[in-house]
């Protein structure tokens, strides 16, 4: 189970749902993507809100959290576990005036004996991105998450929901960067950002022959990362009781 997936099903017991981007839309002309880089640990409350403001419209945020104001108080500190576990295992990539956010986690193989596998990927992961380890191995970590998503919003059945069809499309046969959440403030969506993270990670990727994993929230975010090689792994995801559909995706790097 990913950090993604055990965060999605622990708010209800298990760990918490799946987040990954509100629409994000081509770039407009002319538009000027701030320097993106390495995010901050000071500036941690900063992205905690935005990841918050940004997904207040995303579709599988709303089956969620479906009442309004309620999703408005709990989405900072829910979001903040996953960020948290990015800053703890992967990294967050920002734009220099933190409107946009892009959070990774490398996922690796474990074989029986809990270690690594040798041939778990032909990328080679920066010492300062993982610490050499499958994003389960370590059991304080896990403790803290269940308990802090169990504050942000006890008793959430729909969260468990999430993470059990979610944690089942997850692909585990091979190694690879997995994006949980992306986002753009929502005055600067269409600006480019979006893509502009994104695209500074696949580069990494196609360098490492790494892949990559994602699940779209929307069709239009879905649009965006078929265009930037990523494909379907199979049958979308369709919550329950009328919600939302999403699109687990995967991309090879490019050669």
């Amino acid at each position: 189970m990913t950090v993604h997936q055990r965060a999605a099903a622990a708010a209800s017991g298990t760990t918490s749902p799946s987040t990954n981007s509100p629409s994000i839309p081509s770039p407009s002309i002319d538009s000027v993507v701030p320097e993106i880089r390495r995010a901050r640990p000071e500036e941690r409350d900063a992205i905690s809100l935005l990841l918050g403001e940004s997904f207040m419209e995303d579709p599988v945020s709303g089956w969620v959290f479906p009442d309004e104001a309620h999703r408005r108080a709990v989405h900072p500190g829910f979001f903040g576990v996953f960020l948290d576990a990015a800053l703890r295992d992967g990294w967050v990539d920002v734009t220099d005036d933190l409107s946009a956010a892009a959070l990774w986690i490398p996922v690796q193989v474990v074989d029986g004996a809990g270690d690594a596998g040798a041939d778990a990927g032909a990328g080679d992961v920066d010492a300062g991105d993982v610490e050499g380890r499958e994003d389960d191995g370590d059991a304080g970590g896990d403790e803290e998450m269940t308990e802090l998503l169990a504050m942000a919003d006890p008793e959430n059945d729909r969260a468990r929901i999430v993470a059990e069809l979610t944690e089942a499309a997850h692909p585990g046969d091979r190694a690879h960067y997995y994006l949980p959440t992306i986002v753009a403030a929502p005055g600067r969506r269409g600006e480019g950002r979006g893509r502009a993270l994104l695209t500074t990670v696949l580069d990494r990727c196609d360098e490492e022959g790494m892949p990559a994993y994602l699940e779209a929230s929307n069709a239009r975010s879905r649009g965006l990362y078929e265009r930037l090689g990523f494909a379907l792994t199979g049958t979308p995801i369709d919550l329950p009781d009328g919600g939302p559909r999403m699109w687990p995706m995967w991309r090879e790097p490019r050669g």
